[in-house]
């Protein structure tokens, strides 16, 4: 058994109400939930990988793939979208090479949308790697491209 899942299965009791609390801290601690480990879940929780897979796809917090170093989350709620987030979505798109949903192939950067990210006073908004940045242009973006890619963090 992989050793740093092991350390988090020590703190359940391996009951079929622990999977989701268990995927959340498999999640928090890789970025992701890596399919090699999702048969020694279903094992200890005692339930078929099918139903586990069930479980986690119905969540949209759960992902397996890795996300970005730069983990950029793009607002299309009501006031964002009608501020312009297709249009900082499609910005983004470009700069990257990927599409929502998508990591670039050197795991720098990744792109998502949400529904809301709570600052609809401050749309459009996006956030990246948990610091949100607000009433974003497509000129803000260029700029946050147009800078060293390692130093997309940093306001301009």
């Amino acid at each position: 058994m992989n050793k740093e899942l092991n350390g988090i299965l020590l703190s359940y009791q391996g009951v079929e109400s622990d999977l989701i609390p268990i995927l959340q801290d498999i999640q928090s601690h890789f970025g992701y939930l890596p399919g090699k480990l999702m048969k020694e879940v279903s094992s200890f929780i005692g339930i078929p990988e099918s139903e586990l897979y069930g479980v986690a796809t119905f969540y949209q917090q759960f992902r397996f793939t890795p996300i970005g170093r730069q983990h950029i989350v793009v607002c299309e709620g009501t006031a964002c979208h009608v501020k312009g987030a297709n249009k900082i979505i499609e910005s983004i798109e470009r700069h990257l090479n990927i599409k929502k949903g998508e990591v670039t192939f050197d795991l720098e950067y990744s792109l998502e949308s949400v529904g809301c990210l709570g600052c609809c006073a401050l749309a459009p908004c996006a956030m990246i790697n948990h610091e949100i940045k607000s009433n974003l242009t497509l000129k803000d973006i260029k700029k946050l491209f147009s800078k060293n890619k390692d130093n997309i963090i940093e306001d301009s």
